[in-house]
């Protein structure tokens, strides 16, 4: 039994001296502190990017599949500018989710922005871009759920079918979606961790760093999975409250 807890002390002790070494010895750890800061900015950043795109997009999408036969019957000029912007969202569409995100990133940093050496701002445009085409297709499922005596009834009221689906469709969308959106900025944030490919200083860049000034790998990339994982497990726990929560709504 002793020699069982020399070991295991040994064997802390010895933890402890290359925790030291590694992240504390020079304060690498700040390297951490920073690479955890631009992660979430760009994931928060490109989210809020996403949603906005991925409801102008998803709004085309749903108002050409539920009304362009209509229109295009009645005539008139609504009908060839709908099937244009429905045209152009589906290039977006097949072009964003049929490349990798890490060459769309490497576009957007080599190709056009150029001139902008802060490779957070790039992330936050390129990982935006790349989530709005999912979001888009989200919100279309969501919009194309709703019943349409829901349209209906907004026309009832007197509003047109901008202000239906912005104070009627849009609300009740997000309730069914928010816990798919939820799914999809837990993948986003993970999807972040290649942000280092155009020199930010993210989790995974400044683990990566870490180990190679360290010539330790174990510590630091066992330190940034577990990071990612703590915050995709308090992601995951709050979407399985908000879910709980909106099953109790119904009721």
């Amino acid at each position: 039994m002793a020699n069982i807890l020399n070991t295991v002390g040994g064997w802390f002790s010895s933890l402890a001296e290359e925790f030291k070494f590694v992240f504390i010895d020079g304060n690498r750890y700040k390297q951490l502190l920073t690479g955890f800061q631009n992660t979430i900015k760009i994931t928060f950043g490109a989210l809020l990017i996403g949603i906005i795109i991925g409801i102008i997009v998803a709004a085309v999408r749903s108002t050409y599949d539920k009304n362009g036969d209509k229109m295009r019957e009645h005539g008139g000029i609504g009908y060839p500018i709908l099937a244009f912007l429905n045209f152009i969202c589906k290039i977006y569409l097949t072009v964003i989710r049929g490349t990798p995100v890490v060459v769309q990133l490497m576009i957007s940093y080599f190709l056009i922005f150029v001139s902008i050496k802060d490779g957070v701002p790039i992330g936050i445009f390129a990982f935006g871009i790349n989530s709005g085409a999912y979001v888009a297709e989200i919100f279309r499922g969501g919009i194309m759920s709703i019943d349409n005596g829901q349209f209906e009834a907004g026309r009832s009221l007197g509003l047109n079918y901008i202000q239906t689906m912005f104070y009627i469709i849009i609300p009740q969308m997000f309730k069914n979606v928010l816990p798919t959106l939820c799914n999809e900025f837990i993948a986003l944030l993970k999807e972040t961790s290649v942000a280092g490919y155009v020199g930010v200083v993210d989790l995974t860049k400044a683990g990566n760093s870490i180990a190679g000034r360290t010539y330790s790998y174990f510590l630091p990339l066992l330190t940034v999975a577990a990071i990612y994982l703590v915050i995709v497990m308090i992601l995951t726990a709050l979407v399985g409250k908000l879910e709980r929560r909106l099953r109790n709504s119904d009721h």
